[in-house]
């Protein structure tokens, strides 16, 4: 067994280090611009006096980094040739994830907008996999930046429960063309306020809890009918995800995106993709912190001596760095193999690995932020230090990602044989009494 990472992938974090120092740096520090990242980051990417919106000037940094990434060849890196791409696999896209984020704040990498010189761009694989003929051209106009769509299926009441969720779509004829009425509510619809459409996720048969019966549809996020209640404050600001209504609004039967009656497929699409990538980021992001805290502890002297004579500093982070350490060879093993199945098969025999992946990574690093702040006493509380941010930012993909209890659910269906490879041609698991699958539902709140 060979655990080295491979060259190929070495060589291109070198490559990636590089654009960093020669592109992404000198615009991180032009015209103040670091103001976005430190102690000022919070106020100056929030747009308080607007809803608590990113600030526009703060989007058009990324938008700029990202162009800059997109003309040296890295943004579209994970993604196919075809889409300009290098294919790059899952085994590559954990490590560059880890190593990016390892090196801190900074442009190159703001996993709070989901921003990275090398892009997770899952949508565009889902247009790819998804659209009809007449909807192929998306992909290349999601990617030029005329096709923004939200992901409608986390609503007020249904989170992780997507089956029981409450929106409805009816047929409804318009002006003697078939369509679909819609009435229901979001929330936690991410982007909207640069969308050009939403992926509206709604019943259009079946009853709760029914996994089939459920459609996609693309709604124009300008629809009259669309209304903004309010954009959630967060944990960490500034804040694009708004809890909004849907009355009366009609799209054609072309608007159906993704298999009729089974669009939660599309939510399930790139879900393992997803939590190893981001549980390679929150690895990284933790070693970032257990790093900056053995450098703190090996100059900081009180009392007269190095704060990393006390067994009381040692201990907590000997206890991070294990855990990091394991976590981080689960992460490339099983991302390794994924590159080695295909999708279905990553769902029957790989599902539960991502989740403990994924859920151990997101509370590793809080933890290991939690602890940073401990160990550079005020100077760690205070924002001049980056661990409050990183707490902040990662302790939503404890819930956000699929939250820790549905994926120790899932974890626990794979060891039990009620999920997963052991239940793989066997006879269905559990169901309650009016004959539905009890089988824990798998989908991250948005």
């Amino acid at each position: 067994m060979d655990f080295s990472i491979p060259q190929d992938i070495a060589d291109y974090l070198v490559v990636l280090d590089q654009f960093i120092e020669d592109k992404i740096k000198p615009l991180e520090q032009k015209d103040d611009n670091i103001r976005f990242f430190d102690h000022r980051r919070e106020w100056a990417r929030t747009d308080f006096e607007n809803q608590g919106l990113p600030r526009k000037e703060w989007e058009a940094l990324l938008g700029e980094a990202r162009r800059l990434a997109d003309e040296a060849g890295h943004l579209r890196y994970g993604l196919p040739k075809e889409y300009g791409g290098q294919n790059g696999s899952n085994l590559a896209m954990a490590i560059i994830r880890e190593h990016l984020a390892r090196k801190g704040l900074g442009l190159h990498n703001d996993l709070q907008n989901e921003h990275s010189i090398v892009g997770n761009m899952p949508q565009i694989l889902m247009l790819r996999d998804f659209a009809r003929e007449d909807q192929k051209h998306l992909a290349t106009a999601a990617l030029e930046g005329k096709f923004r769509a939200t992901f409608g299926l986390t609503e007020p009441n249904h989170g992780s429960d997507a089956t029981h969720m409450e929106t409805r779509a009816v047929r409804h004829k318009k002006d003697g063309k078939d369509g679909w009425l819609i009435n229901g509510e979001k929330m936690w619809i991410t982007g909207m306020h640069h969308a050009s459409h939403m992926m509206c996720f709604a019943r259009t048969s079946g009853e709760d809890g029914d996994a089939r019966g459920i459609t996609c549809l693309l709604v124009p996020a300008d629809d009259p009918g669309i209304e903004i209640i309010e954009y959630m404050w967060t944990f960490n600001m500034p804040t694009d995800h708004p809890r909004l209504t849907i009355k009366d609004v009609w799209v054609p039967e072309s608007a159906v995106f993704g298999p009729p009656e089974g669009g939660l497929a599309l939510a399930q699409h790139f879900v393992h993709e997803n939590r190893i990538r981001q549980a390679a980021s929150s690895v990284g992001a933790a070693m970032f912190c257990i790093d900056s805290s053995i450098d703190y502890a090996n100059t900081r002297a009180p009392f007269g001596k190095k704060l990393s004579t006390n067994q009381a500093i040692q201990f907590p982070i000997v206890e991070l760095m294990s855990e990091a350490e394991m976590l981080r060879l689960l992460i490339f093993k099983t991302a390794w193999e994924m590159d080695q199945m295909s999708k279905p098969e990553v769902a029957i025999k790989l599902s539960d690995k991502v989740s403990m992946c994924n859920y151990r990574a997101n509370r590793l690093c809080c933890n290991a932020a939690d602890r940073a702040m401990q160990i550079h006493g005020g100077m760690g509380y205070s924002r001049h230090t980056p661990f409050e941010h990183i707490y902040r930012h990662h302790r939503r993909y404890r819930i956000t990602e699929g939250s820790e209890e549905i994926q120790m659910r899932k974890v626990a269906g794979h060891i039990f044989g009620f999920m997963g490879a052991q239940k793989h041609g066997q006879p269905k698991g559990e169901k309650d009494a009016k004959g539905k699958s009890t089988e824990p539902t798998d989908f991250a709140v948005r």
